[in-house]
């Protein structure tokens, strides 16, 4: 067994924990391996067991270690295999006090679903297999508000399933997809699976950076997937000025002649930045892609995906010989949602209170000396010195926040992602933790 009391630096808790995660990282211990019992290393270090306990505690909470009792505890073993490559390395422990890790909703603001099924199945008729997927009335509903006028919508399990099935349509192994960097994992996934090369794009305040997205159109991309708003996981929205930057650019680029734009609007009506879409200049160039799952529902599995009629039928087609169609009893309940006005207020009321959390957070890290500007949406990015030695030190107090390896091309990340949506109290607090985090 490797001398782990040799790597410790500090016999202290954190200085204990903050040792083995080095090894963990470097590889020195691999998954599966025996830790010492707290008894033997803390008669190495000559601590008492308590100090090794505290430690052994903060490395399961940050999802590095497991514990079992008497029969010691093990590097945590690779993660269930029928998670996608960066959903596991998001995965964690559920020890944590506060799981700001997980970018979901808060689910106390959502909208009541009780009355929206109660009124939906009067839409939900299906007396063929042929039906057109989508029903009348939510199919409208979203022509009406879509950000661009759209030649063809459809209605899709959520926002991922709409971008995979788009990708399926749009390119072939070996092909070049530019991307946000950072951007959101499954992202990265998707393009590992399709046989894609990555080309990544930086981003500024409002968005990707002209230069950069200049630079990667030469590549001649088949396709460019960027999100809109509250970009995950930064915050960032993009600005109307940007996204006319960046059509102007593409309708000019002489090596993206047959490049398509796939937009993921994800967080919607919680967004506090203004609608905004590629295709209000390029209309014939852009997939746009709305979710329902951050504004009323992660398990409603609803979304939209709307732009040229040619290949928005050419996805409903071939999804026709797999789901079919997303049921029309979902669709019925989104479009209760939509439309009841008590589910619009609480939606409208949903945005208000992540504004707020967003800028109370910032103000908190200002006073920490941590300029984190207020983002949209649920996440803030948050720079840190060093990404594990942060999630161990969050661990020691009983947070948990995501790494930031998943999110970037390169899987070297000097970030971690915080969900501020989910800080509903105690922010001072928090911020300080975080400070002591970034600076670890």
């Amino acid at each position: 067994m490797i001398a782990v009391a040799l790597a410790i630096e500090e016999p202290t808790p954190r200085g204990i924990a903050a040792g083995i995660a080095r090894l963990i990282t470097s590889g020195d211990l691999a998954p599966g391996d025996r830790l010492p019992t707290v008894r033997a290393l803390a008669a190495e270090l000559g601590v008492s067991p308590a100090t090794v306990s505290h430690a052994w505690q903060t490395l399961s909470a940050a999802g590095l270690i497991v514990s079992r009792g008497r029969s010691g505890s093990t590097v945590r073993s690779a993660p269930r295999e029928w998670l996608p490559l960066r959903y596991r390395d998001l995965e964690g422990s559920a020890d944590a006090r506060l799981d700001l890790s997980r970018g979901t909703p808060d689910v106390a603001l959502l909208p009541s679903l009780e009355r929206a099924f109660s009124h939906a199945t009067v839409l939900a008729g299906t007396s063929s297999y042929q039906l057109k997927p989508d029903i009348p009335e939510l199919h409208d509903l979203l022509r009406q508000t879509w950000p661009a006028p759209v030649e063809s919508l459809t209605v899709t399990n959520g926002a991922l399933d709409a971008i995979d099935r788009a990708l399926s349509r749009l390119v072939r192994y070996g092909d070049r997809i530019v991307l946000e960097n950072p951007t959101f994992p499954p992202f990265i996934d998707l393009v590992e699976h399709y046989g894609l090369e990555a080309i990544g794009v930086d981003l500024d305040d409002q968005g990707m950076k002209p230069d950069k997205f200049r630079a990667a159109l030469r590549t001649a991309p088949a396709v460019v997937l960027l999100q809109p708003r509250a970009h995950n996981p930064t915050g960032i929205s993009m600005t109307a000025e940007r996204a006319e930057t960046l059509a102007g650019l593409l309708s000019r680029s002489r090596f993206a002649t047959k490049t398509i734009v796939i937009e993921d609007d994800h967080s919607g009506a919680i967004t506090s930045a203004p609608d905004v879409s590629l295709a209000t200049w390029v209309p014939d160039r852009v997939l746009h892609v709305r979710s329902f799952s951050k504004t009323h529902g992660p398990d409603l599995r609803v979304g939209a995906l709307g732009g040229p009629r040619e290949l928005v039928d050419k996805i409903v087609s071939r999804r026709l010989l797999g789901p079919g169609w997303t049921s029309r009893l979902m669709q019925g309940v989104i479009h209760e949602l939509l439309t009841d006005a008590v589910s619009v207020d609480r939606v409208l009321a949903a945005r208000d209170a992540y504004a707020e959390r967003q800028h109370s957070f910032s103000a908190a890290m200002a006073r920490e000396s941590i300029a984190i500007p207020a983002g949209d949406g649920l996440n803030v990015w948050l720079p840190v010195r060093d990404e594990r030695a942060a999630i161990v030190s969050l661990a020691a107090a009983g947070i948990r926040v995501a790494p930031g390896g998943p999110f970037v091309l390169d899987s070297r990340a000097d970030h971690v992602r915080v969900t501020v949506g989910m800080i509903t109290s105690d922010v001072d607090d928090i911020a300080a933790a975080l400070a002591v985090a970034a600076r670890a």
